[in-house]
């Protein structure tokens, strides 16, 4: 009688509670992979170039079982040499430096950019956070051992090219001023023709609609919404984006 009582306790675990814990045992071991996408200008040809990396990118990197797509980040009519306007390129080095992003595909140097100084910068700065960029009309990797020099080289190239095509952008549009030419001939609502522009009537149709709705108060987004909603497409048969209505 006087012997020490045992008493077993028994812990119930509810079906809920083992598949939770099941969960925190796993481990993602998939490489974070990101896409970085850029067009110089904001026109919709240029738009939709950049849909169609994005969708590009999603699908191979989606097509990988070893990797994890973190996010295709973007940058529509934003120029290449400088690093500080451009938003999505910013919000992608700062998951980087996050962790959350261990590899970026980019389609070629220069859309990375084009300031020979920012890109390696950049790209050591990500080497020292285990982050490798790969460059596929280029074929680097700057994880390789000889990443940095290719890089040094083709940046160097890709800047003097990117101030040559400014030069004689400029020395175009002035000469098509000086003969009363429009530097570009796509204006939603016309089309340049020999020498002058042509209306196009269910264009222009959509053009007054969006100075009337803006005159009534609505935003660009707004606008783009409506415009969707009521099955416009874009010149080039694609839903509205906003870079579209401003």
């Amino acid at each position: 009688t006087n012997a020490p009582k045992v008493v077993k306790i028994v812990r119930a675990t509810n079906a809920t509670a083992m598949a939770r814990n099941i969960r925190e045992q796993i481990v993602d071991t998939r490489l974070p992979v990101c896409a970085y996408a850029r067009v110089s200008t904001n026109n919709e040809e240029q738009e939709d170039s950049l849909e169609r990396q994005r969708e590009r990118y999603t699908q191979l990197i989606n097509g990988r079982p070893d990797w994890k797509l973190v996010e295709i980040y973007a940058d529509p009519g934003i120029t290449g040499t400088r690093a500080d306007l451009r938003k999505g390129f910013q919000r992608m080095l700062e998951d980087c430096r996050a962790g959350k992003v261990k590899k970026i595909l980019v389609k070629s140097i220069s859309r990375f950019a084009r300031n020979t100084v920012t890109l390696l910068e950049t790209v050591r700065e990500l080497k020292a956070l285990g982050v490798d960029v790969f460059f596929e009309e280029q074929n680097i990797h700057t994880m390789s051992a000889d990443g940095e020099l290719m890089l040094t080289i083709l940046a160097s190239y890709a800047q003097e090219e990117s101030l040559s095509v400014s030069e004689n952008m400029k020395w175009r549009i002035r000469k098509n001023f000086e003969n009363g030419k429009p530097w570009s001939g796509f204006i939603l609502g016309y089309r340049f023709q020999n020498g002058q522009f042509v209306l196009v009537p269910e264009e222009a149709e959509i053009v007054k609609r969006i100075f009337r709705e803006y005159l009534d108060g609505l935003g660009a987004t707004a606008i783009m919404k409506g415009l969707n909603e009521d099955g416009i497409l874009t010149r080039l048969g694609k839903p509205w984006r906003i870079e579209g209505v401003l």
